[in-house]
This record gives C-alpha cells, structure tokens and sequence, in this order.
C-alpha cells in the first residue's frame, strides 16, 4: 500500500482497539491531510464520545501506545482530541517505494467493485453533434476510465435518439431523394443540413406532411420492410458520423455501445402495466402520470410525472424509467451513472423516485445524475458559430488540432512530418479535453482556445510539457527510468518532501475524483503536482556534478512524476509526449 494515510489508518485501529476495547474492524480513525502536519488523525472526537470519555484523553492514550513510533517523527494531540502526524524521512520514502513498484503507481482497486452503467454523449440521429454534446461525452469518457481503473465492470451506454416522429420526416426525405428500393448511398457526412433540408420541406408542404406521418406509422409498426430499411440505414450512416467525431476525439465510445431510443419502444408496454399493477399509475388529463411525492409546480400543485400522453404516445420519461429497469434487471448493474446537462435534474430526480416507488431502484442499485453547465462564448452565451448556430463538435475538434499543427511547427520544426503530426494532435485534443475536464462540471465556462493552449497555467500543455521534460532529464543522463525504480528514495530537502508527499497523495485524489463524479478534482492534482516538481527540480540539483550522492533518489523521484503524470492523464482521456 502507497497511500500513507491509508497505511497510518490500518495501523491506528488496532491503537484504538487497544485503548478503547472496541473490535478493531468496527473502528475509523478518520485519517485526513493537514495544514499543520502531515497527516490529522480525528477519529478519537466520535470514539470518545460513543464511550462516555475525554477525546483529549483517549487521543494520547492512543499516541502513548507507541503504535506511530516507527512512522512518525513528531506527534501531537491538539484541540479537542485531534492528533497531528509528521511521518519520518524512511516511512515516506518506503511508501514511494511501494508505489514505484507499483503499476498502478500506488491507487487501490475499488474495495467494492460494482457493475456501472454510464449515459454519455447520447446525439441524435440525421443530426450533427454541437458544443452541447462536448461536455457530457468527455466527462463521461474520463468517468468510464477511472471506473474501470478501479476495477468496476463498466458499460458504456450511447443511449442515441433513433426513434419517434421525426424519422417520418426524415425517412421520407430519404425517399424522395433515392427511393425506397436503391441502396440508399445519402451523403450524411453533414446530417444538420439533412435535417434542415428535411425540415424545411415538411414545413412547406402539407402534401409531405401527410407522407411523413403514415410513414411515422408504418416505422411505428415496425411491420414494413422498405420504412425498416431506410430507417436502419439512417442509424447506420449517423453511427458512421459519431464514429468519425469519437475517433478523433480519442473516447471510448464505439458502435457496440449504441443502445438507442427505438431499443427500448418494445419494452415500454410493459413498464406500464407493472407501474399499473404496482398501484402507481394515474389520470392526469387524460394523460398517464404517476404522482411523485415532493414535486410541485410554479403554483405549488403536485407536479405529475407523465409516462403516456393523451394521445397515446410515449416520451422521455416512459423511455428513462424503462431505462432504469433494464439496466437494474438485465445488466444487473448496481451504479446507473447519467452525464447529462443540469436542465434535466429535476426530470432525472422523479424518474428515478418513480424506478424507487416501484421497488427497482433500491439498494444495493443507485443511481446517480452527473450534471453540467454550459460551454461559452466571449458573450457569456451559449457558444457558436459563425453562422449563429451552436457550435459543431466535429469543427471544434478538428480547429483544435489545427492549432495544435501552427504550435507544433514553430515549437518544434525540427521533428519529422509524422511526429509533428501526431504531436499536434496530442496537443490540440488534449487542450480541448483538460479545458473542459479541469472546470467543475456543474459551472458553466468560457471557451478560450489562447487559454487552453498555453503552456503556462492549469493546461494541458503545461502538464505535457512538465511529462516531456522530465522524459529529457533521462536521456540527458543516459539512463533508463525502469532501472531507477528499485531506488528508495531519500527524503531530506524540504522540496523533496513537498514532491514526496503530493505523489502520495494520488491514490486518494483518483477514489475522490471518483467518489463525487468530478474530474476537476483530479485535473486540479496533476496541475499541483507538476508545480510542486518544479520546485524540488529548481531546489534539488538531479544531475548537477557534485551531487551524485543523491542522484538516483532525485531520478526516481522524477520518474515517479512522471508516472503519475502519465497515468492521471490517460484517466482523463490524454495523450503524454515523450519529446516537445
């Protein structure tokens, strides 16, 4: 185990069982970080009063026990029981230690893996992806990624629009402009313009109108062969579009995660009639609702949340609570993760209530809404482009590595064609993933690629400059990083114990990161990081002459950077250069 707080804790409950006589695995030393030492031990506050004694009294006791003694220089009871721990020079280097010999560089497997399913990026078919789409698809990606770091069975849900009124507009369009029976060879390297010209025809014409709803009917049926066809073919050259944008994008997401609206249409039916039989769904105006306790509206009435419209159709709620019970029952999953944008909070809220009331979604399954704000422009306004659209995801991912080229060519024109190529890449949608990853997710921010490409600040860049320059410390010493990673590094400049600390500190920045479903958290540790080993590197002499006689303990040290490095990136989804 890497994570010294971890390591003090499992030491501390046998102290405190010896003090307190509770059973050892019953017991939480509460051990945190701290301003005034490097660790705070709080756990005496709650034991003390469980059992009727002084905090103060039981906190020394646990400190007279000797129990800290081969770990900490110093300890102190303070305040009201609190325990303030200076570990020793030797403990923090055997901990750096264990974490270099680690692969995982020190983070601990989830202590209870569980089955995860995650909602993310979820466009709409014939329609192009916009600047909406970038929040959820690449807070979700990094989410997926850290999950299954820590050993969670994930499943990756695309949960696209493919279904519902709009496919007759579209089917017949598609009609009119190669007929029902030829292969259906549409350009939809541009669905907005499809849609457009869609929509703009049914507008116009009652004639396409009336077309376009019995062909609504016949997809609803699901009985005709020609409007399945077509309609199978829409999906199929849009899954071709998002596989384009998520390709050069670098997420996960893949064809097979596609689990579209029209996968769970069959399936609504019977969702009904169990809310039915479970005595849950009433009349609202003639339409189907089920009453979700503690949901108003503006005038404080009980808010319905409708699962059938009077009509007879279904819509987002009949699809989510469907959702639900097919994530619960059939993927067995017991952490439903939704990215989707904060206007939905309340919708998510009385879905899952309602998955809840019909005794689905209940422990050990949970779900949880992952919400965002906005990306902005210079006008604090939804971002856009310059016809006064939202802006396109796929433009904005090839404008950043654009960018990424014009840097690449003035930083580093000597690099051959294929180099500089693939650098600019790793540079622009690594820009583009950390400027939206390191902002807090529930907050909207303004879109600024000058910010996002610096090499100075919370960037991207930053961080894989900070990567590559440490690479370059090793060629410059001609020595391999594996061959310095059975050093135990010597903790003695105050610099290297800053260094030493904050790398220990990784494994509980990734379970925190998790934890609250935001990766700023971890975005914000990479970027302490990489300033703290500027500091020891300004401080501490790595291959200066004169100072061989802690050669090998700085370079592993830098080597353990530069892992970490690595590795919190790659949980975001970026790329690390060895060479800039």
């Amino acid at each position: 185990m890497a994570d010294p707080l971890h390591t003090i804790a499992a030491t501390l409950r046998d102290a405190f069982a010896a003090v307190t006589g509770l059973p050892a695995d019953s017991i939480d030393p509460v051990v945190r970080p701290s301003e005034r030492a490097d660790a705070q031990v709080n756990g005496a506050l709650a034991l003390a009063k469980q059992l009727g004694r002084n905090p103060r009294d039981v906190a020394q006791a646990v400190v007279d026990t000797g129990a800290l003694s081969g770990v900490c220089s110093a300890t102190e009871v303070a305040g009201p029981g609190f325990i303030n721990l200076t570990f020793t020079p030797e403990f923090l280097g055997e901990q750096l230690a264990a974490a270099a010999a680690d692969q995982r560089v020190g983070v601990r497997p989830a202590a209870n893996p569980e089955i995860a399913v995650v909602d993310y990026s979820a466009p709409n078919v014939a329609k192009e992806m916009h600047v909406g789409h970038l929040r959820t698809t690449l807070i979700g990606d990094a989410l997926v990624r850290m999950l299954e770091f820590l050993g969670h069975t994930v499943i990756r849900e695309n949960h696209i629009g493919d279904w519902g009124t709009p496919f007759g507009m579209l089917i017949e369009h598609m009609v009119d402009l190669g007929g029902v029976d030829t292969e259906l060879t549409v350009d939809l390297s541009d669905p907005s313009a499809f849609y457009k010209q869609a929509r703009a025809k049914f507008d116009a014409s009652d004639e396409f109108k009336d077309r376009a709803r019995a062909r609504v009917t016949l997809l609803q049926s699901r009985t005709d062969a020609p409007t399945m066809a077509i309609w199978q073919k829409l999906v199929d050259k849009s899954a071709d579009y998002f596989d384009v944008v998520y390709g050069k994008l670098g997420v996960l997401l893949r064809r097979d995660d596609i689990v579209g609206e029209s996968f769970y249409q069959p399936l609504m039916p019977a969702m009904l009639d169990r809310l039915d039989q479970a005595g849950l769904l009433d009349e609202s105006d003639g339409a189907k609702v089920v009453w979700v306790p503690g949901f108003k509206n503006r005038d404080g009435e009980p808010l319905p949340l409708i699962v059938q419209a009077r009509t007879g159709g279904f819509n987002y709620a009949t699809s989510d609570i469907t959702c639900v019970l097919d994530r619960v029952e059939r993927l067995h999953a017991t952490l439903l993760v939704y990215c989707i944008g904060t206007p939905q909070s309340q919708h998510l809220q009385m879905v899952f209530k309602a998955a809840e009331m019909l005794g689905v979604l209940v422990p050990p399954a949970r779900a949880v809404h992952v919400n965002n704000g906005n990306v902005l422009g210079d006008d604090r306004k939804i971002l856009k482009s310059r016809s006064g659209e939202p802006a396109m995801l796929l433009d904005l991912v090839d404008a950043a590595i654009e960018r990424g080229r014009a840097i690449v060519a003035a930083r580093s024109p000597e690099l051959p064609a294929d180099e500089q190529a693939e650098l600019a890449r790793t540079l622009g949608i690594g820009a583009l993933k950390y400027a939206e990853l390191s902002s807090d997710r529930i907050k909207d921010y303004v879109f600024d690629w000058d910010r996002m490409l610096a090499f100075e600040g919370n960037t991207a860049p930053y961080l894989q400059y900070a990567h590559a320059r440490i690479c370059s410390i090793f060629r410059k010493a001609a020595v391999e990083r594996a061959a310095v990673r059975a050093t135990t590094p010597a903790i003695a400049e105050p610099q290297e114990r800053a260094l030493a600390l904050q790398l220990l500190q990784f494994d509980a920045v990734v379970h925190d990161t998790v934890d609250k479903f935001s990766p700023h958290r971890l975005c914000t540790y990479l970027f302490d990081l990489a300033q703290t080993f500027t500091s020891f590197y300004e401080a501490c002499p790595v291959l200066k002459d004169g100072h061989e006689a802690t050669r090998d303990s700085r370079l592993a040290l830098c080597d353990l950077t530069a892992r970490t490095l690595a590795q919190g990136l790659d949980l975001l989804g970026i790329a690390v250069p060895e060479r800039m």
